[in-house]
């Protein structure tokens, strides 16, 4: 192992790699992506992919896609389908085929039919709810099932049967003979094979018995000779049986499974049952809905790959189950954008300015750039009316000392273009404001004003420079930071995590994305000056009407200096 791989990631897991290069330099790296494909892929998934995928690269060896495809009941082909693409999206490349669990469904039977020669599994025809209630709890023990000693032919009879669909669904099961005493639960005789009479999307009608996935997922990857078994701490306890069915079946490869801690995210549900329900119960809109942290939503939402891989990065991996700052994921999308995006103006919630010196045929053109700091990005033209929309946050009626924007009797400065001051204020019969009558100093473009007291800056767009488009702002879907945890966590919907805004944007610049709005590739990233980063949603969009989501505010909360991660191992 050359020096470069040693002193790289010194993350508990490379230790334990670097140490069995020392004992085998020959060791040819294989690791794997496992994903069941009953659901989209979220951030926690991204982890392990950047992870795996990463190691593999680092340690010149692969990294196999594998579906552990044994439960047709919750599988579907569009999952598959959205899985690839979003390993595809983060940059990552797959070793070879893509390869399912369903591929070795013969050798598995094999290898439960061996166990069973053993006298190590037997078809027992508890119920669901004996199986579980025979099982014990972790203060006591189990006890065996009356059906645990039947003798070895008749189990493989009764196998058979089952193989052949000539048992129904919950008439019987394969369960390994282990210890119905063990510590661990999952060593209580642990079920293997099911019966379900569904249509597998990969192996159709051609089996009605399915592994389970502890069965299935530890003989794949031996099957598939994987080294490094990568997985989160639920499956710690899962372990054991990991090794139990290796030790007792003819596998020649033995591969070795690790645990590192899995992805908890602050006002964020991971779990993809709980995420279904959401959907089911339409509190959001799909799996891609940017307010779940999936990364079809988080891609909705604005995030990059680069930001995603960058978060992964900064969290490291531990053993230690930790509650990560939302604000931290936001935060290296923010950093990205900040040197990415292209700026412009934008005004959400628009209030009418009119510029009563000017007349009404007064237009000027400024040329202003796409980015401060990136003249590479080249410019765009803004144009100059004596009508005006402002947002409406950024007037104020009353005075207010504090109030440091536009407000009767005070100046402000537009951005890129001049000073001006609000005289007075026509309203509706409703007493709604809908024109402020502003006085225009042309002799300040570009100029400090006479008593060198530069007034504040806001932003504008020409009524003449104009195209409506919907503002999708988005805030945390739960109103607490560790939802996960409840059991009712819907109790803790925020209903404040979507809100609508129906503004403007400069017309240049929205015709330029009409012009593409079909394209499937289109990434345009904005910093909308003093409002936020957002993307276009190019689901929702049309070309006759563009709809923004808010990918994330303007304002850093995140503390850049030192990573603030809650322990929550003991909670």
């Amino acid at each position: 192992m050359n020096t470069e791989i040693k002193n790289k990631r010194k993350n508990f897991i490379c230790q334990i790699i670097n140490n069995d290069f020392n004992e085998n330099k020959n060791l040819s790296f294989c690791t794997r992506f496992p994903p069941e494909p009953n659901g989209h892929l979220h951030i926690g998934h991204a982890k392990s992919i950047c992870l795996n995928f990463e190691l593999a690269y680092l340690y010149k060896g692969q990294c196999n896609l594998r579906f552990d495809d044994t439960n047709p009941l919750k599988e579907n082909i569009k999952y598959i389908n959205s899985i690839k693409y979003d390993i595809n999206w983060l940059g990552y490349k797959w070793c070879g085929n893509i390869r399912y669990s369903s591929e070795y469904f013969s050798q598995l039977y094999q290898y439960a039919q061996e166990l069973i020669k053993q006298g190590l599994a037997y078809v027992d025809q508890l119920t669901k709810e004996q199986i579980r209630e025979y099982r014990g709890t972790l203060n006591t023990p189990g006890k065996n099932s009356p059906y645990r000693n039947r003798t070895i032919e008749e189990n493989m009879e009764l196998f058979k049967k089952m193989k052949k669909g000539e048992l129904s669904e919950g008439e019987a099961c394969l369960r390994a003979k282990i210890d119905m005493k063990s510590d661990f639960i999952v060593m209580r005789d642990p079920v293997l094979y099911r019966i379900i009479f569904t249509e597998h999307h990969q192996t159709q009608k051609k089996w009605c018995i399915y592994p389970m996935y502890d069965f299935a997922h530890c003989l794949s990857d031996s099957i598939e000779g994987i080294t490094h078994s990568l997985c989160t701490l639920e499956f710690q306890d899962n372990k054991s049986l990991y090794n139990w069915i290796l030790k007792h079946t003819s596998v020649t490869h033995y591969p070795k499974q690790y645990e590192f801690s899995r992805l908890n995210l602050e006002f964020s549900i991971l779990s993809k049952r709980k995420i279904k329900k959401l959907i089911d119960k339409k509190i959001i809109d799909g799996w891609n809905d940017p307010r779940i942290p999936t990364l079809s939503g988080l891609r909705r939402k604005g995030y990059t790959p680069s930001s995603i891989k960058n978060f992964c990065q900064k969290i490291g991996v531990t053993r230690q189950n930790n509650l990560i700052e939302f604000s931290m994921l936001e935060h290296c999308i923010r950093k990205e954008l900040n040197e990415t995006a292209i700026r412009t103006m934008a005004v959400l919630e628009p209030i009418k300015i009119f510029l009563y010196n000017l007349n009404k045929n007064h237009k000027e053109k400024f040329i202003v750039p796409n980015h401060p700091n990136h003249p590479e990005m080249g410019t765009h033209e803004i144009i100059f009316t004596n009508t005006l929309y402002i947002e409406r946050s950024d007037f104020k009626e009353k005075y207010d000392k504090k109030y440091k924007r536009l407000k009767l009797g005070e100046k402000i400065r537009l951005r890129y273009a001049y000073i001006i001051r609000a005289e007075k204020i026509e309203k509706d019969q409703y007493n709604n404001i809908i024109n402020i009558i502003c006085y225009c100093d042309l002799n300040t473009l570009g100029k400090k004003p006479k008593n060198n007291k530069n007034p504040s800056v806001i932003h504008w767009i020409s009524e003449k420079n104009t195209l409506p488009v919907e503002f999708r702002l988005y805030n945390q879907l739960f109103n607490i930071k560790n939802p996960e945890q409840q059991k009712n966590f819907l109790s803790y919907i925020n209903s404040d995590s979507l809100t609508k805004r129906y503004g403007f944007i400069e017309k240049t610049i929205g015709e330029k994305i009409q012009q593409k709005i079909n394209d499937n590739n289109l990434k345009l990233f904005f910093q909308f000056e003093r409002i936020g980063y957002f993307c276009i949603d190019c689901i929702d969009s049309k070309k006759d009407y563009l709809v923004f989501n808010r990918t994330v505010s303007l304002r850093d909360t995140w503390n850049v200096k030192k990573i603030k991660i809650k322990n929550i191992t003991n909670n």
